[in-house]
Parts: structure tokens; sequence; C-alpha cells
């Protein structure tokens, strides 16, 4: 019997995941369970540098920030709630100095930058359409950091909007890095504080714009710009609340899990999927807690850890444990 409904996957072909690839993460906070696995799993990559983020433009405004080494001053901050913070950035980078907070921000425009170019993989997770507008400035903000709600306007962008900024992100991606793979996907998680039926036009006007814009590029003979389903798998394989968290609207573990190995399918290379069973055993090793510390028999696991680490270390010098 068949029970599921499965959405077809094609292994890529080129430019496949490996110990030797390089990837940034960036968008909503779907990305950072993906990213999780990554690290886990000791890829190198860097997520999420300014936070998570949501709508495409905060994404597309990012990484022109970061190539264009934008220097972050006292004009582009704001106090509130006893604590700085830019609304370009989440608040996790949001502090109660002034100094600490800028100087985050420029850190993380240059670790941004030399990300950007040395990444053999970007992968951007969208979460919504949905945008607010700091009604002072007119501008599109990242995040709003519970500044009262009529302070700003709230709209939903455009297919043609959404399509046009994706084309930028991967534009001004490419003049600095020509051959990196640039992985788009949209995320699972509902958005359900927007309104039921507002979250389906969002994530409707998302993977619309993402496959506009594929189509295009299929068209111009680029291949460096992918889709994957990472919505669409939840929405038809994992049909099932026992899938969701106790919120019901984040994917739990055992999805997070399912999504992973789907993206592994696709998107990691058969040798590197050889040294991920290496470093999981050493990872499930690390963890391990002995009956007794001083026996011969830990003393002997403990060296055969050690041993493998070593043996990890001698191919990629990067994985740290």
């Amino acid at each position: 019997m068949k029970l599921q409904t499965q959405i077809p996957l094609q292994k890529q072909s080129n430019n496949l995941i490996d110990y030797n690839s390089n990837i940034l993460l960036l968008g909503s906070c779907f990305v950072e369970n993906m990213g999780d696995k990554l690290s886990y799993f000791k890829f190198r990559n860097l997520q999420n540098p300014f936070g998570i983020l949501f709508q495409p433009k905060a994404i597309e405004s990012l990484i022109l920030n970061a190539i264009e080494l934008k220097e972050y001053s006292e004009k582009d901050i704001f106090f509130f709630n006893e604590q700085w913070h830019c609304f370009e950035a989440h608040s996790k980078l949001s502090s109660p100095s002034k100094v600490e907070l800028l100087q985050n921000l420029n850190q993380q425009v240059k670790s941004t930058n030399q990300q950007i170019q040395q990444s053999s993989h970007v992968i951007i997770t969208l979460g919504t359409a949905w945008a607010y507008r700091f009604i002072e400035s007119k501008s599109l903000v990242g995040n709003c950091h519970k500044v009262p709600q009529k302070q700003f306007s709230k709209e939903l962008l455009s297919v043609e909007e959404i399509a046009a900024s994706l084309q930028n992100i991967v534009s001004l991606i490419q003049n600095v890095n020509s051959k990196v793979s640039i992985i788009f996907t949209v995320s699972p998680v509902r958005h359900i504080k927007d309104g039921f039926v507002e979250n389906t036009r969002s994530k409707s006007h998302l993977i619309a714009a993402i496959h506009q814009f594929l189509n295009q590029k299929t068209l111009s003979a680029d291949q460096q710009s992918f889709y994957f389903p990472s919505y669409e798998i939840v929405m038809d394989e994992l049909r099932d609340y026992r899938f969701f968290a106790e919120d019901m609207v984040h994917p739990n573990q055992l999805a997070v899990n399912y999504i992973w190995e789907k993206f592994q399918e696709v998107w990691i290379a058969a040798d590197a999927i050889k040294t991920m069973l290496l470093v999981e055993e050493v990872q499930k090793g690390l963890q391990h807690k002995p009956f007794n510390p001083n026996s011969e028999a830990h003393k002997k696991f403990t060296q055969n850890l050690q041993h493998k680490i070593m043996q990890l270390q001698a191919y990629f010098p990067h994985i740290v444990f």
C-alpha cells in the first residue's frame, strides 16, 4: 500500500555539496533548521549573520549592504525598550550598548561579504510575502522589534516585486562569485499571525515568483539557480499534525529530519555521505556518558574516538568537534 503522495525529486548533477563546500544560509527560521543539520555534520556554513529575515526585500537589502560593505552608523539604529536596535537586523543583534550594536552590525557586514565571495552554495528560504514599511522613513524593515504597529503600514509584495527582488539577489551574488549555486526554498512554517487566508496568499506569491524567476533563468541558459520543494514536502508528504510542534505551526524535529533526508538525496555528494556517517559516529560518541569513566573499556572507547577525529581532520582540517 502506498500511504503518501510523494514529491518527485531529481539528484543534481553539478556542484553537489561536499566537505570542500562552503555554504551561506539566509532567510526564515526554517533555514536555521537546515543550517543546524549542516553544522551537526560539520559542513562549513554561515547561518543568518543578521538573524532571521522573513521577506525577500529584507534579504536583498542584506546582500546589497554586505557586498557594498555598508558602514552602519547612529542614523541606522534606534533606542526602544531599553535596547538599541536596527530595522535591518533581527533582535538577536540588539544590545543595551549603542557601540556594541554598531560593532556587531559592521562585523557581520564584513563576515557576510567574505562569505558571499567564497561560498560554493547559497541557500535562501523565503518565509512570507508580507512586509512592513516604517511610516516615518517610508522604508521596508526586516524586523519591527515590537515597535507599536501603528508606526508601520503592512503590504503584500506582488509576484512581480518578489521576482525582481530575486533577480537582484542573484545578480548581486553572481557579480562577485560567478561559480556559486543558489538554492531557493519556501518555508513550510505558516505565518498565521497574518491570518490563515493571508498566509496562503503570501506563500502563493513566493512560490509563483520563484518559479517565474527560475523559468526566465532557464530560458537564458543559466543553470546556477534552483528550487528545493521543502514547502511542498511538508504540505503533501507530511500532511499530519504529528509532524508539527505543539504550536501546530512549526515542523517538529521528525519533520525536519525528513526534509533533511530529502535535501540530502538531491544535493549531498555520495562521497560526502560516507564522511557524514563517520562524523555522526563521532558526534554520538561525544554524547556518550560512561558508567565508569576510569574503566579500561571507556579508555579504549575514548582512544578509538580520538583516532576517528584525527582521521577526519587529516582529510578536512576545518572539522572541529
